[in-house]
């Protein structure tokens, strides 16, 4: 399943690096695609989008 989340705050490669990382330490297997200047992550998991967007916020990014 594809979630989409709006997220701020990522400026550069280590932003997107991080929020891929924060995602795949909840579900190794999601897959995550990120389009930094929107701002839109979308992430393909079975995980519940609360502990996405919360591992997500967890790195320091806000999430809608």
């Amino acid at each position: 399943m594809y979630q989409t989340f709006h997220v701020t705050g990522m400026t550069c490669g280590h932003c997107e690096r991080a929020v891929t990382q924060a995602v795949q330490r909840v579900d190794p297997a999601a897959q995550v695609q990120i389009d930094r200047p929107s701002g839109k992550v979308n992430v393909q998991t079975a995980q519940p989008r609360e502990q996405i967007a919360q591992a997500i916020a967890d790195e320091g990014y806000a999430v809608q």
